[in-house]
């Protein structure tokens, strides 16, 4: 207990001493390092101090992506709708996890513990310094690198950023160490050698990508370094043969089960688990928040993107601009139906098929992936969250080698191929896949070269289908170079205008969307379907007017829209943030990025 307080205090007197966001030193009247950094269990103690795990929160996170419309101000909407500059854009600049993390490696080795649990403290210190790292990189690209605690008057504190290439190469070292040295066995829900190692290759596959196809940065040259990590990292992993894809061989269900899991730690795909258990006090429900009721719908665009169940893409299919809903969801890649709301599903308590509700600004859309379909709070709270799987490591595997040009079908049977046999689909043929890339990919990604192509698009439509709404998709399109998939305001689902419409999938009428000049009757005399249920109706035109569906041509029919407001995306400059500004004032030494004011 006293060694617990001890390490609250610290931590706690770390965090409180970041005044203006500078890294100051613990005050004089702090515990003192001798008086901590003793025996192995100090170490062990503040380093699980440091545990930080991405959480349910995730399911929310791509608001800022193609994958999904908001009605909430997130910043990268802001910034492509509005005037954004260093006095309005002011997030990032915090240092307090990072001054938590030198004070350890500074004092470490005042403990009379072995070599080897020294180093593995030390890895674990400095896998939490490359994540901080990781985070700043792909927000400002260069920042100042500080890997001891400094005090009140160091020169260093007023320094100038450092070059992208040495702060990353930096943060390599740390996570090569840290690969090497972390144990294997460590406590449940804390990170051990295989989650270092995978946050090791996503580093690699990021800042590999992020270089060959960002030209403002003048580091093509040096991309195939990190991507040559990034494959020979992965591939250590699905050679320890320590993960496999989770699978009973129920492919209408087996993904699914992933993300409504009361207990991931022996799923043999989780390679890190962020436990839940309400209780245990640790509650983690965003049911509230994921449905499709509240500032969050899955867009028409992530619906588009899943294969039909014959492995050919959906938009090859004539006609398919105007499918309703119910004709999307029809013989699709079974993931489609494990992450939407999906014709004829039953949200519990009822015993009859959801309707889907069609809210302003929404579309359509409901998101599965995350929603705890029960109504007890215990099992709403106490579902654990993947914080590392292995279909990520089989896939950062597949995108390096494809990158590298040195991709073969026996690569793709190992990767992809087993993502894609879990939930029933045919295998992604490489020289199929090149031979004739899918045009609608290509329009999307025109900087992809010619080499390899096709079997490239389809992995990144991969991520994008096996990762929705797991926060992945933000940086992917930032170091793909595709913000301007971003200028697309996020659409929903068509109709062809006013008339009555199936949304459950029997063929029988759920709602009925009427013209804007025409009143809703009384409950009484509201038109009934052939069960004898009341349909539900809606008022349907252009946005902006005093309706409830706002479709695109109005009463001419289209697909739902969510907003007007012109989006832009600056190159290069809205792939990174501004110093804010007081950051400036307090340092003239640091320089404002990538014309930014």
């Amino acid at each position: 207990m006293k060694k617990n307080l001890i390490l609250s205090a610290l931590l706690m007197v770390a965090a409180s001493a970041c005044n203006e966001d500078f890294l100051e030193r613990l005050p004089q009247s702090s515990i003192a390092p001798e008086a901590f950094f003793n025996t192995e269990e100090d170490l062990a103690l503040y380093i699980n101090g440091l545990v930080s795990l991405p959480g349910t929160s995730s399911y929310l996170n791509d608001q800022s992506t193609d994958n999904a419309t908001t009605t909430g101000a997130v910043e990268v909407k802001v910034i492509m709708t509005g005037t954004p500059s260093s006095q309005t854009i002011e997030g990032g600049w915090d240092w307090e996890r990072l001054r938590n993390v030198n004070y350890f490696l500074d004092n470490y080795n005042k403990a009379a513990t072995s070599s080897q649990a020294k180093a593995h403290y030390v890895g674990l210190a400095r896998y939490y310094r490359a994540q901080f790292y990781l985070d700043k990189v792909a927000r400002f690209s260069d920042v100042p690198w500080y890997s001891k605690t400094l005090n009140p008057g160091d020169k260093e504190l007023y320094k100038t950023q450092d070059p992208r290439a040495l702060v990353m190469d930096s943060v390599m070292a740390d996570l090569a160490f840290a690969s090497e040295n972390v144990r294997e066995s460590v406590p449940s829900g804390t990170p051990g050698k295989w989650a270092v190692m995978t946050e090791y290759a996503r580093a690699a596959l990021f800042e590999g990508t992020y270089r060959k196809y960002h030209t403002e940065l003048n580091l093509q040259g040096t991309a195939n370094r990190f991507l040559e990590v990034a494959a020979t990292t992965s591939e250590a992993i699905i050679k320890s043969g320590k993960f496999s894809i989770y699978s009973t061989g129920k492919p209408q269900q087996d993904y699914a089960t992933l993300f409504a899991s009361q207990d991931l730690l022996s799923n043999p795909e989780v390679i890190l688990t962020n436990v839940y258990d309400q209780n245990k006090k640790k509650e983690g429900s965003v049911n509230s928040s994921v449905f499709g009721d509240y500032e969050q719908a899955p867009s028409r665009d992530l619906i588009q993107s899943y294969l039909m169940k014959d492995g050919t893409p959906f938009t090859n299919t004539a006609g398919y601009q105007e499918f309703g809903f119910v004709k999307e969801f029809a013989n699709r890649d079974p993931r489609l139906s494990q992450t939407m709301v999906y014709p004829g599903w039953v949200r519990l308590p009822d015993a009859t098929p959801y309707i889907q509700r069609l809210n302003k600004n929404f579309t359509g859309y409901h998101q599965l992936k995350g929603y705890m379909n029960t109504t007890d709070n215990n099992i709403q709270n106490s579902a654990d969250f993947p914080a590392y799987r292995y279909a990520e490591v089989l896939l950062t595997y597949a995108e390096a080698k494809a990158e590298l040009g040195t991709l073969t079908q026996a690569d793709l049977d190992i990767s992809v191929n087993l993502l894609r046999k879990r939930v029933g689909m045919p295998n992604l043929n490489l020289a199929a896949a090149n031979a004739k890339p899918d045009p609608v990919l290509v329009g999307k990604y025109p900087n992809v070269g010619a080499a390899n192509r096709g079997v490239l698009l389809e992995i990144r439509r991969e991520r994008r289908v096996e990762f929705a709404f797991e926060n992945l998709r933000f940086n992917d399109l930032m170091r793909w170079h595709a913000g301007a998939l971003l200028t697309k305001i996020p659409e929903g689902m068509y109709f062809k205008g006013p008339g009555k419409y199936d949304l459950t999938g029997d063929g029988i009428d759920d709602i009925i969307l009427i013209n804007k000049n025409t009143a809703i009757p009384a409950e009484a005399s509201k038109e009934k379907n052939s069960l004898g249920v009341v349909l539900i109706y809606y008022k349907t035109g252009a946005i902006g007017e005093d309706v409830t569906v706002y479709l695109k041509n109005g009463l001419s029919g289209g697909t739902m829209v969510t907003e007007t407001a012109v989006r832009k995306f600056e190159e290069p400059k809205y792939y990174y943030r501004p110093i804010p500004q007081t950051q400036m004032l307090l340092n003239p030494e640091l320089k404002q990025v990538f014309g930014w004011k």
